[in-house]
This record gives C-alpha cells, structure tokens and sequence, in this order.
C-alpha cells in the first residue's frame, strides 16, 4: 500500500495511491450510484425494501459527507466530518451484508461494491490517523 497526498482544508492527509480530492470526490459520488442501483434492483418486499432504505441512507452518505469533509473549516471540523464518512461507509457495508445473508441479492451482485466500500473505508481511515497525527505535532 503506498501513500500519496491530498490536500483538504489545507491539510495534507495520507490516502491510498494516486488521489486528490477532486477523484476522490468522483469515486464517493460513484460509489452512491452504484448504490442506487443496487436497491433499485431488489425484491419488492418488506425486509428488501427497510434494509434497501438504510443502504441507500448510508451509501449516498459516504460522497455527501466527504464533500463536507473536503470544505472543513479546521482540522478538528474534518477529523470529524471524516469520521461520519467512515461510520457510513462502515454502515452501507453492513447492509449489503445482511442483504446477502438473508438472500435477497446474490453475493456476486454486491461483491465488487462491497470491495470498493472496503477500498473507500481504508483510505478514509488513514486519512483520519494522518490527521489526527498531524494535529498533535
């Protein structure tokens, strides 16, 4: 894993491979789509249509929060902004899990967007260590 950085809110912050905020930007907002698509998708049924709901919540989430993370107004604002997109994205996950689980979508529907929320969710963690290791010195 090798470390690039990007600039937000004039801190430079850790992310994975080669990217700014501008294309971070764009793969959150992605990210969403590909979301939306998958709930589009389900089953009409109660339990595909409460857990489909939340995914939505949380998977458009992860963009709409970045942004606001990307325009923080101090360190501590985007530490903290940065911590809702992590919550998020941690979320979406759990829900495309449960979906799996309960059947009502297959794995290898979801497999590539899990792994892309995987990818979003490492990178938005160290971007939060760097942060906050740069904030202590």
């Amino acid at each position: 894993m090798s470390s690039d950085f990007i600039a937000d809110c004039g801190l430079r912050i850790v992310t994975v491979g080669l990217m700014n905020t501008e294309e971070f930007k764009k793969r959150t907002k992605a990210y969403a789509l590909r979301v939306i698509k998958v709930v589009d998708s389900l089953p009409n049924t109660q339990s595909a249509g409460v857990l489909g709901n939340q995914l939505l919540r949380s998977g458009t989430s992860v963009g709409a929060n970045y942004r606001a993370a990307a325009r923080g107004k101090s360190r501590a604002d985007f530490i903290s902004k940065m911590g809702i997109v992590e919550e998020e994205c941690d979320e979406s996950l759990y829900w495309m899990e449960l979906l799996v689980e309960d059947g009502l979508v297959d794995e290898e529907r979801v497999a590539d967007l899990m792994s892309e929320g995987d990818e979003i969710l490492a990178m938005t963690v160290s971007s939060i260590r760097t942060a906050r290791a740069n904030r202590e010195t």
